[in-house]
């Protein structure tokens, strides 16, 4: 069994303030220890479900060089290997080579949820809300169709109880997932401890493989639509002459394609 392990770094335990996930802050150091922590607890979860394979992937965005490079490798369980991109949802080698599930740890809501802890889709300086489809979606729903197409299933989400519900309401019910905390702001959260909910994210990885086909791979549909409302209309410039782009309005770009991919490539990568 292939097993893809796509983490995030803000729906951590422990984790409620930016400077915990912004690379070259003091606590940025304590974050990455309690990220790595939690990627291990996953990837021992899968181990112990049967995995033969487990790839991990970084999609944490911590700015200059720590961004898709905060997990501790010297602390990662060695059962894994791991990937270090350039751009976010560059990598897909592991999926187009087959990969049977995918788990998703320390995942975050999506921009404008009152209760999720340090909320925000993609950019939070510049993009204030993302619809596949017409699907308003986070970056859950984003690592879900890339998933997705190439036919993997998502099994896991780990986060906030926000995260964990924009997840089910997106996948369905045979989701498993994890709450390390409850947000009660964007900046304010009440924790499980760190080893709590280690122990909780072991159990719910090998749970989670434990049946295969509990969750469908997520296909937003095709032909496909993606549409970016931005927080201003100079956020817009970068999308102007874009092939495949239209806009609706002076902050909302539409990117059309056959297929999730291609219009996901016009819009992001």
């Amino acid at each position: 069994m292939r097993v893809f392990i796509i983490s995030d770094m803000e729906g951590v335990a422990g984790i409620s303030k930016w400077a915990q996930v912004t690379g070259g802050q003091s606590l940025y150091e304590e974050g990455r220890k309690l990220y790595t922590e939690e990627i291990n607890a996953a990837v021992r979860g899968a181990a112990s479900a049967g995995a033969s394979e487990i790839v991990v992937m970084d999609c944490h965005g911590a700015g200059k060089d720590w961004t898709f490079n905060s997990l501790i490798p010297e602390k990662l369980d060695p059962r894994c290997e791991f990937v270090v991109q350039t751009e976010w949802t560059e990598y897909t080698g592991f999926l187009e080579d087959g990969c049977d599930a995918a788990l998703f740890v320390a995942m975050h809501a999506m921009a404008g949820t009152g209760d999720g802890v340090l909320c925000h889709t993609v950019s939070g300086t510049q993009w204030r809300s993302l619809r596949f489809n017409g699907t308003e979606v986070g970056e859950t729903g984003i690592n879900a169709a890339l998933c997705g197409a190439w036919g993997v299933p998502v099994l896991l989400v780990t986060g906030d109880t926000a995260t964990c519900r924009e997840a089910q309401a997106l996948l369905g019910d045979g989701l498993t997932t994890v709450e390390v905390k409850k947000g009660f702001g964007r900046f304010s959260a009440r924790h499980l401890a760190p080893a709590a909910a280690r122990v909780a994210i072991e159990k719910g990885a090998q749970d989670a493989l434990g049946d295969l086909g509990a969750v469908a791979p997520y296909l937003p549909g095709s032909p496909s639509e993606i549409t970016v409302e931005l927080h201003d209309p100079d956020h817009a410039e970068p999308y102007r002459n874009r092939a495949g782009i239209e806009f609706l309005d002076g902050r909302t770009v539409v990117s059309k394609a056959d297929d999730w991919w291609t219009a996901w490539k016009q819009v992001y990568l």
